[in-house]
């Protein structure tokens, strides 16, 4: 699989709840960092936030797709439930970077929604 295909089927991972089969496409020492807001270093950590953030699945809408060389680029949507049971609709711009052919460091711009 490319890096594209990799991404895609990790994240249809999270989307039907199985969180370990998404870690298992991560390196050990994966780092995801949401600018502005938290950094997780490793996959327990990243594990640990997965368990309470996606306690229910969130739901994706890819709107692009760029790989170049190491990196994979995405856009798009997604949906998840808050801590009241309230869907919150987010755009975000995921910037992977991928090692020996699993995903290593995330850096991800994730905005709010505001209905109109």
């Amino acid at each position: 699989m490319d890096n594209k295909e990799i991404l895609l089927k990790a994240n249809a991972m999270v989307a039907e709840g199985n969180n370990e089969g998404f870690l298992s496409f991560c390196t050990d020492d994966v780092i995801w960092e949401f600018i502005g807001d938290r950094k997780l270093e490793g996959k327990e950590a990243v594990r640990k936030y997965m368990a309470g953030v996606y306690a229910q699945p969130p739901k994706f809408e890819v709107e692009n797709l760029i790989a170049e060389a190491d990196f994979v680029t995405v856009t798009g949507k997604i949906s998840l439930k808050n801590e009241q049971g309230r869907v919150i609709d987010y755009a975000y711009c995921d910037v992977w970077k991928f090692s020996h052919g699993k995903m290593a460091e995330l850096k991800a711009f994730v905005i709010e929604v505001k209905p109109e």
